[in-house]
């Protein structure tokens, strides 16, 4: 019941806009190349699921595997910034430039380095995926109360210890947000670097059904991605809650 009134407003909304788009489309009899109903969209899911699903599997994956490599060169960055104070006013700067270079143009230059292997895909996503936790660990690394920190420098702890026993605990929820952030991303940056090179998955599909003019299957496309992200997400928040928890706990 408590899932159903948090929720419940939302899943509304949803249902509402699913209906006025399936009133709009019918009524205005606008062709299904150009803006599928809703119900043609869920038609269309279920008679792929049994080709479609070996396609979800391989993006899912690979956005997996993008966001673990993504979020542990992430957090070593944060980590690396956050004890050489001087090499954070040199480097974060660097790191802001990076986030305004276009994936899409730079995704090219990756095939001509690396090739079209894996490689090259796992860049992508682990560029989109990094930044968001870099700026989140290192936020809550900052956040550490200044209390806390002078008892435990009074105490005789290394920086080390100040670090492991202190910083990085009160850090967890900023951490966990900048997480859950590079989780949405991550299939996105998967789908990207499918476009450019891949025999299957997401982006592969959409590609294809894009070049034939089957917009119901980019639309199916399109919900797939959405639900994967909002599926990983939702298990992050699930981890978040647990390891917090038990922080608390302690």
């Amino acid at each position: 019941m408590k899932w159903i009134r948090e929720k419940g407003g939302a899943i509304f909304l949803l249902l509402f806009i699913l209906c006025c788009w399936e009133l709009i489309v019918r009524l205005k009899e606008v062709p299904g190349w150009l803006l599928p109903a809703p119900t043609v969209i869920f038609s269309e899911a279920i008679k792929a699921i049994p080709t479609f699903s070996t396609d979800i599997l391989s993006t899912t994956q690979l956005a997996i595997l993008g966001l673990t490599i993504g979020s542990l060169v992430g957090f070593i960055i944060a980590v690396s910034l956050h004890m050489m104070p001087k090499v954070q006013k040199l480097v974060y700067p660097l790191l802001i430039l990076s986030q305004n270079i276009p994936i899409i143009v730079l995704a090219p230059l990756l095939i001509i380095w690396f090739g079209f292997g894996l490689l090259p895909k796992l860049i992508i996503i682990g560029l989109v995926c990094f930044f968001p936790i870099v700026v989140a660990a290192l936020d809550g690394f900052k956040n550490t109360a200044p209390e806390l920190k002078y008892y435990m420098e009074m105490a005789g702890a290394s920086k080390s210890q100040l670090f492991w026993k202190l910083e990085l605990p009160h850090s967890l929820p900023s951490l966990f947000s900048g997480l859950k952030i590079s989780a949405t991303y991550s299939v996105m940056g998967a789908v990207i670097s499918e476009w450019l090179g891949a025999k299957k998955g997401i982006g592969v599909y959409m590609t294809l059904s894009q070049s034939s003019f089957r917009t119901d299957r980019v639309f199916v496309a399109i919900f797939t991605i959405m639900l994967l992200s909002v599926i990983v997400f939702g298990l992050l928040r699930l981890v978040e809650r647990i390891v917090i928890k038990g922080k608390l706990e302690r």
